[in-house]
């Protein structure tokens, strides 16, 4: 699967997710290089001790995503001024390209970031052009706004968001229920919600969702040990131990389980695994098909795993060390379990840096 893509690359028509044989055969040319989730982990700790260093409130909602408040700074330095500095900063001190928007509130600001991506990188929405800036852009730009959203919405001659701007909200809430006030409010550049402070991370997960609904138990175990693979090793290269492991199931009807464990402190693969694959046993509908599988570790702590002597031994230490070594060089799914590998066909891994490592900025002016 295709995890992220340049924008050289999506004229040709290539998008996240897609098939790589897909891919190459749109663009034969192209380049393929192997993603390092550890890597872009590390490069994310470095941005975010940068904008903690320079800002007192910030809200970092993935690893290459952040909201910045600025309330108050138009009376002395100017928010642009600062913001520009802040973007400066991080390109000098750690190499990676990143993109801005500056306005009233979050979604403005998503918007407006991946709008400066393409358009020197950062711009501003005045207070008050929020509705025609966002206006002429398609409806996917809303942040929400999934493919069978958009799909109903353009299947009624919605294309543009100005188009749903000019909807009844009531006529949005009939088509969408509860979400369908959320959306137009988007759309119509008002966005409440407070920039909220971020505190370091008490748990990591990861998630796959399906491009088909998917009853193939014996690619969901394989991609349960995948995933639970990759994070054991985050938490052994962080120098981090759980001592809570969950699994999370969401059906074809969007019903969502979850199921969680507490255990003893550890990072290592041949104690969480079984856990993982029994709690998925515990889980599991046969009777449904399955659109999302999740795993999740939390109530983290600092340290290195210490050995049992009834459990561990001396032989697989070191070859947890050897792998980890080989992973840490050529990146986290170089080395993993056979089944893991035979799941890689029905999910996807995320990309965290998307060719850039944009800072979104929210100006919230009093």
């Amino acid at each position: 699967m295709v995890a992220s893509c340049s924008y050289e690359a999506r004229k040709f028509g290539i998008r996240s997710a897609m098939p790589m044989r897909m891919a190459k055969q749109l663009c034969p040319e192209a380049v393929i290089l192997r993603g390092n989730s550890g890597e872009y982990l590390k490069k994310s700790d470095e941005v975010t001790e940068m904008i903690r260093e320079k800002v007192p409130l910030f809200e970092k909602t993935s690893v290459d995503e952040f909201y910045v408040d600025f309330t108050g700074t138009d009376k002395f330095f100017g928010s642009w001024k600062l913001a520009t500095e802040l973007r400066q900063h991080i390109i000098k001190q750690s190499g990676l390209p990143n993109s801005f928007g500056l306005s009233i509130n979050k979604t403005v600001s998503k918007v407006a970031t991946g709008e400066g991506k393409q358009h020197g990188s950062q711009i501003e929405v005045p207070r008050g052009t929020e509705k025609p800036f966002l206006a002429p852009m398609p409806i996917e730009r809303i942040p929400g706004v999934g493919e069978k959203t958009a799909h109903l919405l353009r299947s009624m001659g919605v294309m543009k968001i100005q188009t749903m701007q000019e909807l009844p909200i009531d006529l949005m809430q009939r088509l969408l229920g509860e979400h369908g006030p959320v959306l137009w409010r988007k759309a119509n550049g008002i966005d409440d919600s407070p920039v909220i402070g971020w505190h370091e991370r008490k748990s990591i997960s990861t998630e796959r969702t399906f491009e088909r609904d998917t009853i193939d138990v014996v690619k969901l175990r394989g991609l349960l040990t995948a995933m639970a693979e990759s994070l054991a090793f985050q938490l052994r290269k962080g120098e981090k131990l759980t001592s809570c492991v969950a699994v999370k199931i969401r059906y074809a009807d969007m019903n969502t389980h979850i199921r969680q464990l507490r255990i003893g402190y550890t990072a290592c693969d041949h104690i969480i695994l079984p856990i993982i694959h029994d709690l998925f046993r515990a889980l599991y509908d046969r009777r449904q098909r399955i659109r999302l599988i999740g795993v999740r570790f939390s109530n983290l702590v600092g340290g290195g795993h210490q050995m049992d002597a009834f459990t561990d031994t001396e032989e697989a230490m070191s070859l947890y060390q050897a792998m980890d070594k080989v992973r840490k060089r050529f990146g986290d799914r170089t080395v993993m379990r056979a089944s893991g590998m035979e799941a890689k066909s029905i999910g996807r891994m995320d990309n965290p840096f998307d060719g850039q490592a944009p800072v979104l900025l929210a100006n919230r002016r009093t």
